[in-house]
């Protein structure tokens, strides 16, 4: 029996390539990366049917932060001049927003 094409396969995980694959990828990309999409979309849908309300509320939290990150990062954000630019004031609020819905659907809210 021949594993080559196994092994060759398996060479694609060495520590090396996955770290240096992880370096180059962009946050734009992979937010609008459809297999990213479908996958995040799939996740969220079958948590919610099996009523799995923490995978659901990580994979809620989760998402909502790379969004927001990813909006943040393409305005730019900057303290120069002492005022927070409008992006900043997007992200504290938008981040506040995000902790404090996922601490009410894990602790406070009770089905």
């Amino acid at each position: 029996m021949d594993f080559s094409p196994v092994i060759e396969f398996m060479q694609n995980f060495e520590t090396k390539k996955v770290m240096a694959y992880l370096q180059s990828m962009d946050l734009k990309t992979v937010m609008e990366h459809p297999y990213f999409l479908t996958g995040v979309g799939i996740t969220a849908v079958v948590a919610y049917l099996m009523r799995w309300r923490l995978l659901l509320v990580t994979v809620m939290t989760i998402t909502g932060f790379i969004y927001l990150l990813g909006y943040t990062l393409a305005k730019g954000t900057s303290l120069d001049g002492g005022m927070p630019t409008d992006s900043l004031v997007v992200l504290v609020g938008g981040g506040s927003f995000i902790v404090f819905l996922a601490i009410y659907l894990l602790f406070i809210r009770n089905d």
